[in-house]
């Protein structure tokens, strides 16, 4: 038996730049940090030659083209592995959460099916490959970010070239701030999924006819990555809740899904209680909300109990420096 597993991720600053939309024109900029919830994949021989893979459904077939699930189905053809395999899958957080799960589910599941075949292989092509299978194979109307923090983790620097290089670099920042961090970020559940192609789809068609609006408020939001990169490692990590408040009222022009009266009144509600700022993570309209929070522990208890009569649900998280890992390997040869 073979288990991998990857990461989900918070976007710090710049999310949406990291469309091919954007960046083919003015290039890409964000900062992303993994967190430890994670997607796992197990993969195991099976004596038939048969495919059972198991998730929210169970489907067992003889051809891997039959296979309903999209990612399964395209990532066994993409590295040849047709048949005589059981594969199950299992996550912390749900889907469509706005943590990017399918990003962390992909990198997962190539990573439990290279270690299958024996091979070896760096982050760097676990990324590389998620993204192809996600958005040239599948046409995904999705950005890189997810599959690139998925597979390398930490706090990081995310830069997405004209060409779809993409740059990756840890942030410098010390153990005090990171800690700093980790308790100042807090995540909550509001309880609502939402598919993020549905509302990816508006802003890349937005991006590809060159709507003024949508292209400037992406420059905007890719300056507020930079700035937010600077600050951390100078740091000055209360600009970070400056910056998220920004963003959420710069984000929001992207597309009307993005926000609603319910998600609205919980934002207003928490900067009443003390939050800095905050957003909705991913593409918007539902999902985990972040919110930076610099207050006390008395503070944030009584902020936490504020969102919970909104039925907001905190997870506790610390970050993630591994990335994607494989964590039992007793394939017999």
């Amino acid at each position: 038996m073979i288990i991998a597993r990857s990461p989900v991720r918070i976007t710090l600053g710049g999310g949406g730049t990291d469309l091919p939309s954007y960046y083919s024109k003015y290039g890409g900029a964000l900062i992303a940090a993994a967190i430890d919830k994670y997607t796992f994949v197990t993969a195991h021989p099976r004596f038939s030659n048969d495919i059972l893979l198991k998730y929210s459904k169970i489907e067992q077939v003889d051809n891997v083209n039959a296979i309903n699930h999209n990612i399964f189905r395209e990532t066994l053809k993409f590295l040849d592995v047709k048949q005589g395999i059981e594969l199950s899958s299992l996550a912390d957080v749900p889907g469509r959460s706005g943590l990017g799960t399918s990003g962390s589910f992909t990198v997962a599941l190539l990573n439990a099916l290279h270690t299958y075949k024996r091979e070896f292989v760096p982050q760097r092509q676990l990324a590389e490959e998620a993204c192809k299978i996600e958005m040239e194979i599948l046409k995904e109307p999705i950005g890189k970010q997810d599959q690139y923090i998925n597979a390398f983790g930490g706090i990081t620097s995310l830069t997405f070239a004209k060409d779809g290089t993409v740059t990756v670099e840890h942030l410098r920042i010390n153990e005090e701030t990171k800690d700093q961090l980790e308790d100042n970020i807090m995540l909550f559940y509001t309880g609502i999924t939402r598919h993020a192609s549905d509302i990816l789809k508006e802003q890349n068609e937005k991006s590809k006819k060159g709507n003024t609006t949508t292209i400037e408020t992406l420059h905007e939001i890719k300056k507020i990555g930079l700035d937010t990169k600077k600050a951390l490692e100078q740091g000055d990590i209360d600009k970070l809740g400056e910056y998220l408040d920004v963003h959420w009222n710069i984000k929001k022009q992207l597309s009307h899904g993005i926000s609603n009266p319910f998600i609205d009144e919980c934002y207003e509600l928490a900067k009443q209680n003390g939050a800095l700022g905050g957003k909705i993570m991913g593409a918007g309209g539902g999902g985990f909300f972040m919110f930076y929070h610099n207050g006390n522990n008395k503070d944030r208890a009584a902020f936490t109990k504020a969102l919970a009569k909104k039925r907001l649900q905190q997870m506790r998280f610390r970050f993630d420096f591994e990335g994607s890992k494989i964590i039992l390997n007793m394939k017999s040869m």
